[in-house]
């Protein structure tokens, strides 16, 4: 039976406005010393896996969450706009409380499905945008283990398309930062997630089930 592909899901770590507000896609936002602190603790529970290639959002603060991982393994990361974060447009830079202070902050919570950004992109463009880089990504490494390093928004949308879970419910899914979550994807299509937001622990051990 062939190998499956593996692909590890990473969050970027902690920036100085982590929970704070929308930073979206703006430049110019660099992690903070515990980001950069928990970026080294990554490479550390990655440390034994058989790691082929790494991919990481264009933006500065997953590719610095990368950084300590690229320089473990010898990988060069490669930037992949799949994995950007959302568009959140109009609403980028904006408090996180005033945000949810709007009417459209609940369509937000209850029915993302429903919702677009103004002046930029839908929930359902992001999980579309993020499941297609995987679906390519693990098609160029068939059978093989990668790390995709990205954004809570899109990483809980791929879980939620992994688990067969509907975009309604993808604000369900945590994914803290700097967590790696795992999913298995088979030779003949068939789709595990092998973890979700782990924050702690070696990820040696973690095996498709069929192995």
């Amino acid at each position: 039976m062939s190998a499956p592909t593996i692909v590890l899901l990473v969050r970027h770590g902690v920036t100085p406005t982590t929970g704070q507000v929308l930073p979206g896609r703006a430049a110019g936002l660099h992690l903070s010393e515990q980001g950069l602190a928990q970026a080294a603790k990554v490479a550390d529970r990655l440390e034994g896996l058989p790691l082929t290639a790494l991919y990481t959002s264009p933006l500065e603060r997953t590719r610095e969450t990368a950084a300590p991982t690229e320089a473990r393994f010898g990988l060069d990361v490669v930037g992949h706009d799949g994995l950007l974060e959302c568009d959140f447009g109009a609403w980028t830079g904006a408090a996180l409380t005033e945000l949810a202070k709007l009417p459209a902050w609940q369509t937000v919570q209850k029915t993302p499905s429903e919702f677009r950004f103004p002046d930029g992109e839908s929930f359902q463009e992001m999980s579309d945008r993020i499941v297609g880089a995987l679906e390519q990504i693990r098609t160029r490494h068939a059978g093989e283990v990668v790390a995709c390093f990205s954004h809570a928004d899109p990483i809980k949308a791929a879980l939620a398309h992994a688990l067969g879970t509907p975009l309604d419910a993808f604000q369900r899914i945590w994914v803290n930062p700097a967590s790696v979550s795992v999913i298995s994807y088979g030779p003949e299509g068939e789709v595990s997630v092998l973890a979700t937001n782990t924050t702690t622990g070696s990820l040696i051990d973690l095996r498709p089930p069929s192995a």
